[in-house]
């Protein structure tokens, strides 16, 4: 499937802003299942520079010195994503397999991955995670499997509910009220995935407009985990499904702060509303 994003985000503010700066992360990946197209970011007022340059994860980034005093700030990431079926595991393991080898770290590929099986700012492992993940999780089970299960339990118990949290609501507050967004779904799982000393990363992404997903006309995320031998493997504990050709990913990190859509400073602006709308469509080849 050949898709357009046009995700747009909009800074209403009370008060004039003198000036600011906003690191945005819009360029979807280019992946063995997913090609870039065409992609560009405009920003209003016009920036006074422009820089790019890919983070620590392999993200691209692009930022933003706006100089001129304005009250309001608009960016719209637009682009052209191919999307192909994804590859299935060359074969699964049990978890406990696949945690003692993350463990070892012994080779470079599993050593890289052994950095997302500790905490991060927003996720932090917890004995209460732990025994939650735990049901999915009995001796000997296959890992992909067992986060099937544990993405099937999320999308079953939690409740999805915009509003009831906040990106700095905390995890086991999150955990407890059962409810909140893809955010929280995906910081419950990965903290649950870690508290087993398991490699979990946060993906960042788009789905669909008009699919039957929970989530859709807005950023998406969901999480992937590391299988030794065959790679990272993504799911969705919202939509308990398996990503395909109807998630478009942009990028991943150890959790949301590392992959925030937009984020940025601003002087002076008082109170300030935000406005996100995103809407992915299907084209063909020749209208692109």
């Amino acid at each position: 499937m050949r898709y357009k994003a046009v995700h747009s985000t909009r800074y209403l503010y009370d008060a004039v802003v003198s000036q600011c700066q906003s690191e945005v992360r819009l360029t979807p990946r280019a992946l063995p299942w997913q090609s870039l197209i065409e992609s560009r970011i405009q920003a209003t007022p016009a920036p006074a520079a422009v820089e790019t340059h890919k983070d620590y994860f392999g993200n691209d980034v692009t930022t933003f010195t706006i100089l001129e005093s304005h009250d309001r700030f608009v960016i719209v990431g637009t682009s052209v994503v191919e999307v192909r079926a994804r590859p299935a595991a060359a074969r699964d393991l049990p978890w406990e397999a696949v945690r003692d080898e993350l463990a070892a770290h012994a080779r470079p590929e599993t050593l890289e991955a052994f950095e997302f099986v500790f905490d991060s700012p927003f996720i932090a492992a917890a004995a209460e995670l732990g025994a939650y993940a735990a049901t999915s999780f009995p001796a000997g089970r296959p890992l992909l499997e067992a986060v099937d299960h544990l993405a099937h339990r999320i999308h079953t118990d939690f409740k999805y509910q915009p509003k009831a949290t906040s990106i700095d609501t905390p995890l086991l507050e999150t955990f407890r009220a059962r409810r909140g967004v893809c955010q929280d779904f995906s910081h419950v799982m990965i903290g649950a995935l870690r508290s087993l000393r398991l490699a979990a990363r946060y993906v960042s992404g788009y789905l669909r407009s008009g699919a039957n997903y929970q989530g859709a006309e807005a950023s998406h995320a969901w999480v992937s985990v590391y299988l030794p031998g065959s790679g990272w493997f993504d799911v969705d504990p919202t939509n308990d499904v398996r990503p395909g050709v109807g998630h478009l990913t942009l990028g991943w990190g150890r959790d949301y702060g590392d992959v925030a859509p937009v984020k940025g400073i601003a002087l002076g602006g008082g109170h300030q509303g935000v406005e996100v709308a995103v809407r992915v469509e299907p084209v063909k080849a020749e209208a692109v």
